[in-house]
């Protein structure tokens, strides 16, 4: 990480570790970018301001590619087109969801 002293990984914390990992992918996606990628919490252990990055980067990678990204963070859904989410009901039967953003009217915060 820049400004920071060559570690092994293991020494690094959860939040590096992540920031490591995306730095790798990302770096791979612009060599050769895949049709559509799919990211599984990848930003959970970020901080807020690394978030930040992180969706930046997405928005500016979904120019050539697709992304599938499971989050909870609602700073990374304010990058998104469309959101789908799983809820279930009363009856306990899970029905999906589909929520299509105009970029205006995303929720604010974490």
């Amino acid at each position: 990480l820049p400004g920071r002293k060559q570690q092994g990984l293991a020494l690094l914390s959860g939040g590096e570790r992540a920031l490591t990992s995306c730095a790798l992918v990302f770096a791979l996606l612009r060599v050769n970018p895949p049709p559509f990628a799919m990211l599984d919490e990848v930003d959970a252990a970020l901080d807020e301001a690394n978030v930040g990055r992180f969706r930046d980067l997405l928005v500016e990678l979904s120019q050539s590619t697709q992304f599938v990204v499971i989050t909870h963070n609602r700073n990374t859904v304010q990058a998104a087109e469309t959101v789908y989410g799983i809820s279930m009901g009363a009856d306990s039967v899970s029905q999906a969801i589909s929520l299509k953003l105009d970029g205006e009217n995303v929720p604010k915060g974490n």
